[in-house]
C-alpha cells in the first residue's frame, strides 16, 4: 500500500503539496515534512507548497511556515493532498474552474488520516488509514519505506503529531504514537519540552485577544441540561480577529472543560451564506454530528460546512441529534 506513494512521487518532476483551507497544525507540519522529505530521498524533484489562505499566525512556531505560498502551482505534474479527502475542505480550490480542470488531468495523490469517506469528485490516489495525525501516517510511510529521515523531517512531525493529538493527550493516542514520537525526537536530538516552549511561545495572547475570548465565553449557549455547548461566531468577529487567533481555538477546549458539557460546537457564519461548525465531544460522536451535515473528522473532534442555514437552524438540529447519539452510545458502553 504504502509504496503506491513511492511510485507516485519516482514518476513525476514537479510536485505541489497542497492543504485545505482550514490549515492546522497536522497539515502545514505534513507539507513541510514532505518536502524536506522528497528533497532528501527523490533528487532533482522539484516542490512547491500550496495552501489557498495564509498560515495563521498561531502555526507560525514552525520554523519553515514561510514556505507555504498560496498562489497555485500550475506547472506541477503531481499534486500531493495532506490531511484530508473531503471535498468541502478543498472548496476554495475546486470553485475555481482552472484549478479543478487541472486537478482533472494532472495525476493527485491524497495522504489522510480521518476516517471521513472520500468524496473527492476528481481522479486521485489515496492512502487513507485511521491514526492520530497524518504526520503520523507519514511517519509509517517513512519507516515502512526505509526512507531516509532528517531532523528537519522529524521535528515537522512531532509538531504536527503533538498538534492533532493536543499534546499527545487526545483519545486517538495511541502506545503506537509515543513509540513513534520517541523515534523522531531522536532521530531530531530534540527535547519536546523545547518544542512545546516554542509553541506556547507563539500561542500567546495579546491583550485584545483575551478581551475577545472573554467575550466569547459570555456568549456561550448551553442546552440539554448543560450537555451541549454552542458559540457563534459571526463574520464580524472572524474578520477582525481571525488573522491573529482563530476563534475556534480560543474557545471549543474551554468550553469542553465545563462541568457537564458532552458536546461543544462552535459556528462561524460568512456573508456568502456558508457556515462552518467545529465539534469536540467528550463522548465518540462529533464525526456522527459532522455526518449530519456532509462533514466528518474523528470520534472526538470532527468539522462539517454547509450553506444556506441559520445558526439558530443548526442549534434547532443539535438540540435533536445530540440526546438520541448520546443514548445510543451509553447503551453501548453500558
Amino acid at each position: 500500500m504504502y509504496k503506491s506513494f513511492i511510485d507516485f512521487l519516482d514518476s513525476k518532476s514537479k510536485l505541489c503539496i497542497i492543504q485545505a483551507e482550514n490549515p492546522d497544525g497536522d497539515s502545514l507540519g505534513s507539507a513541510i515534512a514532505l518536502d524536506y522529505l522528497i528533497s532528501e530521498n527523490f533528487k532533482d524533484k522539484e516542490i512547491s507548497l500550496y495552501c489557498p489562505v495564509d498560515i495563521p499566525k498561531y502555526l507560525r512556531y514552525f520554523t519553515d511556515w514561510s514556505r507555504v505560498e498560496n498562489e497555485f502551482d500550475w506547472k506541477a505534474d503531481g499534486y500531493i493532498i495532506v490531511d484530508t479527502a473531503a471535498e468541502v475542505l478543498l472548496s476554495k480550490l475546486l470553485d475555481d474552474p482552472a484549478i479543478q480542470n487541472k486537478l482533472n488531468t494532472i495525476p493527485a495523490f491524497v495522504l489522510d488520516h480521518h476516517e471521513t469517506e472520500d468524496d473527492l469528485s476528481f481522479p486521485h490516489s489515496s492512502i487513507i488509514e485511521p491514526l492520530p495525525a497524518c504526520c503520523d501516517l507519514i511517519y509509517k510511510i517513512i519507516k515502512d519505506q526505509n526512507l531516509n529521515i532528517t531532523p528537519d523531517i522529524a521535528k515537522n512531525l512531532i509538531y504536527g503529531i503533538s498538534s492533532d493529538t493536543l499534546g499527545l493527550t487526545s483519545a486517538s493516542t495511541s502506545p503506537d504514537t509515543f513509540r513513534h514520537v520517541a523515534d523522531l525526537l531522536e532521530t531530531a536530538n530534540l527535547n519536546i519540552a523545547d518544542l512545546e516552549e516554542a509553541r506556547r511561545e507563539f500561542m500567546k495572547k495579546s491583550p485584545r485577544i483575551l478581551d475577545y475570548k472573554a467575550d466569547l465565553i459570555k456568549r456561550v449557549d448551553y442546552s440539554l441540561d448543560n450537555c451541549l455547548a454552542t458559540v457563534h461566531i459571526p463574520w464580524e468577529d472572524i474578520e477582525q480577529f481571525s488573522d491573529e487567533y482563530n476563534p475556534n481555538v480560543l474557545i471549543l477546549e474551554e468550553l469542553r472543560l465545563v462541568e457537564g458539557v458532552k458536546v461543544a460546537v462552535a459556528v462561524k457564519t460568512y456573508p456568502d451564506g456558508k457556515l462552518t461548525g467545529k465539534i469536540r465531544t467528550s463522548i465518540p460522536i462529533a464525526e456522527q454530528i459532522a455526518g449530519f451535515y456532509g462533514g466528518g473528522g474523528h470520534p472526538y473532534a470532527a468539522g462539517f460546512r454547509t450553506y444556506d442555514i441559520s445558526y439558530e437552524d443548526v442549534i434547532h438540529d443539535l438540540v435533536s441529534i445530540v440526546p438520541r447519539l448520546i443514548q445510543e452510545t451509553e447503551q453501548e458502553n453500558a
